[in-house]
């Protein structure tokens, strides 16, 4: 995935300045992306010279000015394709999952520990996912209402429910990983055990 074309999807709903998309992918960590300012003006600019968005200098109080950026035809274009493409999956490079290949190295209770704040963080991974999902059911995200705007009332229902569905995703995957870490404190415990 390239933050581009995340970038091109959220402005297809509505334009945005930079400092608005900062805002919406730092404080959505648990969205299905996330990057920092230095990733997101850079890739405006690019975007921009490419003519896949359009920036609009707007008046912001008496002597400031920020820059609006709409999507175009061809960036509508490129997001079209873009998501119409399979994707390669990307290779595994998971920190934790390194962690606990080497557990036996360390005590069992340094491994439990680990464990352990995975799941919590699992849990409010799950109960976030949940509840995002819910609120696209219920047509209860910005997002999705400045996108059904556009579009015409007997496409809301699918819209709402395709979206859901990726929240859906997180939350299985939240739930199956917080089975594997609890799996993983049974072993330690059999291992203590025996």
């Amino acid at each position: 995935m390239s933050l581009p074309h995340v970038l091109l999807g959220v402005l297809e709903a509505r334009p945005m300045s930079g400092y608005e998309l900062t805002q919406l992918f730092g404080a959505s960590t648990r969205w299905v992306w996330s990057a920092p300012q230095s990733q997101i003006y850079p890739a405006l600019k690019k975007m921009e010279e490419n003519g896949l968005i359009q920036g609009e200098e707007q008046q912001r109080g008496t002597r400031m000015t920020r820059t609006v950026y709409t999507i175009t035809d061809a960036g509508l274009s490129e997001l079209k394709e873009w998501i119409g493409t399979p994707l390669p999956i990307p290779p595994s490079r998971d920190a934790l999952e390194v962690q606990a290949l080497y557990f036996d190295l360390v005590p069992a209770e340094s491994a439990r520990r680990v464990l352990k704040e995975f799941i919590s963080e699992q849990e409010e991974a799950l109960d976030h996912a949940e509840a995002h999902q819910a609120r696209l059911l219920a047509k209860d995200t910005e997002l999705l209402r400045e996108r059904m705007t556009k579009r015409p009332p007997e496409q809301h229902d699918r819209m709402a429910r395709l979206k859901a569905h990726v929240f859906a995703g997180h939350a299985a995957v939240a739930r199956t990983r917080i089975a594997w870490a609890q799996e993983g404190l049974r072993l330690l415990d059999d291992e203590q055990a025996g």
